[in-house]
């Protein structure tokens, strides 16, 4: 069943404040359809989609749920909604139409000019830049991001709907749902191993994901990896690179060459190398897309401000600063480090990191233990579950045995606030992708009153 057949009017989300449900579910609002939908906490993407009027009930009772009439509506659920869950059981045993929220993208996105941004680290924040990039210069895109954009306040923006720029996500293979026109793959490092079981199985999801690019110069990846596209690096090996790289006024200024032409200094206001690579990937297929705006773009990049969470300074003062980032795999730390070593040169730093999976942790305990040793101090929080029940001998304390540091130690969530308070001139990263979040916004409100 097509989500975008006349005869469905009502749309229900299982999970509609999730990252990626809310985006589709603002596109379905912004589409005339009647959006409903469960989720078990009220968060600020679900208080924004009520307001633009979309439907969500926050417990059991079914009230919208039965509600609803089979014959026109369709529900839309994630691999984290399992069939046992209630709401879902309800829909299921009165036979709806249900559709998991990988293909309704795929749907969505077949219909006109797609872009896709695949990749194990970046993809939140390439998905935003491209976006950013072609709405600033008033292309018809609409963008369906895994992250907040710090521009718009929102991981849904929609300027028409001739272009969609989508965020390729691997988790349960999703992105081959998609049919990309363009794409990116920025990286494949292990992950998800709990859903794939070793790297080369993953990296067989990410070759098969770079074969649903019809036009393989139309495929852009790391110079590292080999999927027969076009490569992007640091140096002239790479088909695609950038060059006299340097630091001014807080930002980076770099020279950047594509397909033989040299666009000079070009600006990018966020830290780090990472998104210095980002930034390469977005602008590549930008102009991909329609190189007579090479100028337009290369300015708008200039003008992104970054993703929520994505090396945020959310205190910035004399005495204390305070970084909020998503990193929850070990290259991901390792970038957060470089980029605050590079940000603020011959200061100490201290981390304070919240394990996101058990398995992830068990996965990678070693590579962890390496890349939190790094900084000067250590703190960290319990591992947060989300979809998983604990495994044994698979702990924080665990984790923290194995760092090298002195400094170091399990803390509870309540107490972060005086640990960044004792350590008074360090740079502090905050780093996690469960609710260690929540706790950076009210940190944030502490240092502000």
């Amino acid at each position: 069943m097509r989500i975008n057949s006349s005869h469905i009017t009502h749309i229900y989300f299982l999970g509609i404040g999730g990252i990626g449900m809310s985006a589709l579910a603002f596109h379905f609002l912004k589409q005339g359809k009647s959006v409903l939908g469960y989720d078990k906490t009220k968060t600020e993407l679900c208080k924004s989609l009520e307001d633009q009027g979309a439907n969500i009930e926050y417990d059991y009772n079914l009230t919208l749920a039965s509600s609803l009439n089979k014959e026109n509506s369709i529900i839309v659920y994630t691999p984290a909604i399992k069939e046992d869950q209630p709401v879902f059981s309800y829909f299921i045993n009165n036979r709806f139409a249900y559709i998991k929220r990988a293909k309704v993208l795929g749907q969505i996105s077949s219909e006109k000019t797609c872009m896709a941004i695949a990749g194990t680290h970046g993809k939140t924040t390439i998905t935003c830049m491209l976006g950013h990039i072609l709405k600033d210069a008033n292309e018809p895109v609409t963008i369906f991001a895994g992250g907040v954009s710090e521009n718009y306040n929102s991981n849904y923006i929609s300027n028409g709907n001739d272009i969609y720029v989508v965020e390729a996500d691997e988790f349960d293979r999703s992105f081959l749902n998609l049919s990309p026109d363009y794409a990116v793959i920025s990286n494949v490092d292990a992950d998800h191993l709990d859903i794939y079981n070793s790297k080369k199985n993953l990296e067989k999801s990410f070759s098969d994901f770079a074969n649903l690019v019809k036009n393989k110069n139309q495929l852009y990846h790391n110079s590292n990896i080999h999927f027969g596209g076009k490569t992007i690096g640091f140096s002239n090996t790479s088909n695609i690179y950038a060059d006299h790289i340097r630091i001014e006024n807080g930002c980076y200024t770099f020279n950047y060459t594509a397909n033989g032409k040299t666009y000079y200094d070009v600006q990018l206001k966020m830290p780090g190398q990472h998104n210095l690579f980002n930034a390469l990937c977005a602008l590549s297929l930008a102009l991909d897309y329609n190189p007579k705006k090479a100028e337009i773009y290369t300015k708008s990049l200039a003008t992104f401000k970054g993703v929520k969470r994505r090396f945020n300074y959310i205190v910035d003062t004399e005495e204390y600063t305070i970084i909020d980032d998503y990193a929850h795999h070990p290259t991901e730390i390792n970038a957060v480090f470089s980029a605050i070593s590079e940000m603020h040169p011959n200061q100490k730093s201290m981390v304070i990191f919240q394990p996101h999976l058990y398995s992830r942790t068990k996965d990678f305990m070693s590579e962890f233990a390496v890349s939190l040793s790094k900084f000067d101090s250590v703190r960290l929080l319990d591992i947060y579950p989300a979809r998983e029940k604990p495994i044994p001998n698979i702990t924080s304390n665990k984790l923290l045995e194995m760092i090298s540091v002195e400094d170091k130690k399990v803390i509870e969530k309540k107490e972060i606030y005086n640990e960044i308070k004792v350590q008074k001139g360090m740079i502090c990263a905050l780093l996690g992708a469960g609710d260690i979040g929540v706790e950076s916004n009210l940190i944030k409100q502490k240092y502000l009153k």
